[in-house]
């Protein structure tokens, strides 16, 4: 059995409970089903370095509607080295190859190793997964890594540059197309609030069905992605599933809550998910733009839709909704 070899976490045996088959979750998840696939529209950030004003203009009209539209768009020339993206790529399929009783022990990237979902209490609150979220300032961290893993640790590095500076420049963005000052608008997210979460998702020997990541909104001002090409995204369009299909030369992106509070619903923090393919692993690499844990999310003009609060509040909201129903309310909670 798959849970057997020696790099996967024990899924079937801690998880045991969810996975009976003669259970009714494998039965009542036709709503859960993509209804087809997608192509998230694909801007073409070198429009932004253009010295037409006309272009630059149209390239940002291009992602403020994508992100209110879609809450998801692509990238293409987006400065993010694909030798890079590459490279990351060969030391995150390295790291997760460890066998997993040193994944989970031996303190690989500060500690940060997880699996599974341990406040699951069913079958729709778990993901068959595994990652490592590290925070960006804990990458570099002394004893972050084993010797065998310096170069894990030097390619994020580099990685965790690279994204920040895309995720500040689409950030400022969004910001300044609803007249704010983008310098402003991000300077509380730093290497000690943002994060880079590396993903495995092995394959599932039972129902396709099964999430290698549940439903849920992103906590934070905007995620950038880099997948692999297996597929498995999905994400809520029309209140239907869709399927992202995926493209080999952009980056995906997409808005969190806390923008959408931010924006005052301008911007939209769209439900996704990934679902678990039977024979093939998945990879994906993620970038997430935070703030500090006391910065205020305030509204981007006089009236809001939302209660003032800071991030730290939010988060602390999010996790004791996930501890007692095992889900996550978020932006609901904070409705005026």
């Amino acid at each position: 059995m798959l849970d057997s070899g020696v790099t996967n976490p024990p899924f079937l045996n801690h998880y045991e409970s969810f996975f009976d088959k003669t259970s009714k979750s494998f039965s009542n998840r036709c709503s859960l089903r993509a209804t087809g696939e997608c192509d998230l529209p694909i801007i073409d950030l070198s429009a932004l370095r253009s010295s037409i004003e006309g272009e630059r203009k149209a390239c940002v009209k291009a992602i403020a509607e994508a992100s209110s539209e879609w809450g998801f768009f692509q990238v293409l020339n987006h400065g993010v080295s694909q030798q890079l993206l590459m490279e990351m790529r060969r030391e995150q399929v390295k790291v997760f190859n460890t066998p997993f009783e040193k994944k989970a022990s031996c303190g690989i990237l500060n500690d940060s190793y997880r699996w599974g979902t341990p406040s699951a209490t069913s079958l729709e609150q778990f993901s068959w997964s595994e990652a490592f979220h590290v925070p960006l300032n804990k990458i570099s961290q002394e004893g972050c890594c084993p010797l065998e893993f310096t170069s894990l640790r030097e390619t994020m590095e580099k990685l965790a540059e690279e994204m920040e500076k895309l995720a500040r420049t689409l950030a400022g963005l969004l910001a300044e197309n609803v007249g704010h000052v983008g310098e402003l608008f991000t300077e509380n997210c730093n290497g000690s609030t943002c994060f880079l979460r590396l993903n495995r998702y092995p394959p599932c020997p039972l129902s396709p069905e099964i999430f290698g990541l549940t439903p849920h909104t992103d906590s934070d001002f905007l995620t950038i992605l880099y997948q692999d090409q297996v597929g498995g995204l999905q994400l809520m369009k029309d209140s239907n599933w869709v399927a992202v299909k995926p493209n080999p030369d952009a980056l995906i992106v997409n808005i969190g809550d806390l923008f959408q509070a931010w924006s005052n619903d301008l911007y939209k923090s769209v439900k996704h998910k990934v679902v678990a393919n039977k024979r093939v692993e998945r990879y994906s690499i993620a970038y997430f733009l935070c703030p500090s844990y006391d910065s205020v999310i305030g509204s981007c003009s006089g009236t809001s839709l939302y209660k003032q609060f800071t991030f730290g509040e939010f988060r602390r909201q999010v996790q004791e909704d996930v501890k007692n129903t095992g889900q996550k309310v978020g932006l609901p909670r904070f409705l005026i």
